[in-house]
């Protein structure tokens, strides 16, 4: 864990407490504990819980620096990646965990008591049925996804959940300059504008990773997001014009 605490501060600037490298090492006791009965992700051994988890998920810190959102939602968020970790790196924040699979928000809430969390709610459902609810709909100042959809179809996933002057944060892979480039329709008439892509470096991971950033500037039309599975079905960069 010292390893991990040095490894944040080089790649992040960000000192962590020991209060809070007490909870990432009571997330990954948790996650491995859970993970033998439940597989929850195919990551296991500690090494890579924390750099391609824990240091994965701080990367969107870079996109935020000093002003962090203060209502944040993690749309397929698996094991509470990346909210949880942003969590506990920033207390004040209001997080909203959304994923379809049972096991997943079942842990997540698991953990988020462990942890003694607060401002912190769990919701099992899909992306498009949250983006339609008033209660969420364009209430957030950030949304971020991680390995949940390619560009196009994420989009209309997460932009409908961010108000007017919000962003979303999507994290990719090595094809994320690709994924952004199909998106511009996409993101367009959903009323965002691409911002920046950012490219990030982690130890041990050969892969490149990009934080794609998009910015909300009009409102998402009202007939999106589309019924669930719409929109992996017929992504919006295929669309008539």
């Amino acid at each position: 864990m010292d390893k991990l605490r040095r490894e944040v501060q080089k790649l992040f600037g960000i000192r962590l407490t020991a209060r809070q490298m007490a909870a990432f090492e009571l997330y990954e006791q948790e996650l491995t504990e859970w993970n033998s009965r439940f597989n929850l992700t195919a990551i296991r051994d500690s090494d890579s819980i924390r750099c391609k988890h824990f240091l994965d998920s701080l990367s969107c810190a870079v996109a935020w620096k000093d002003k962090p959102p203060g209502r944040l939602v993690d749309i397929g968020t698996g094991a509470g990646f990346p909210g949880i970790p942003l969590k506990i790196i920033y207390p004040g924040m209001s997080l909203l965990l959304v994923d379809s699979v049972g096991k997943k928000t079942d842990f997540c809430r698991h953990l988020v008591d462990k942890l003694e969390l607060d401002r912190v709610e769990v919701v099992q459902g899909r992306a498009e049925d949250i983006g339609r609810l008033a209660i969420h709909r364009e209430q957030f100042d950030w949304a971020v996804a991680r390995a949940v959809a390619t560009l196009p179809i994420l989009v209309e996933y997460l932009l409908p959940l961010v108000r007017i002057g919000g962003s979303i944060l999507a994290q990719k892979g090595e094809h994320g300059p690709a994924e952004a480039h199909t998106a511009e329709k996409a993101v367009h008439m959903l009323g965002g504008r691409l911002r920046q892509l950012h490219k990030i470096e982690l130890p041990s991971v050969v892969e490149d990773r990009y934080l794609i950033i998009i910015d909300k500037i009009a409102a998402t039309p009202p007939q999106y997001p589309r019924r669930a599975g719409i929109p992996s079905k017929k992504p919006l960069d295929l669309a008539p014009v």
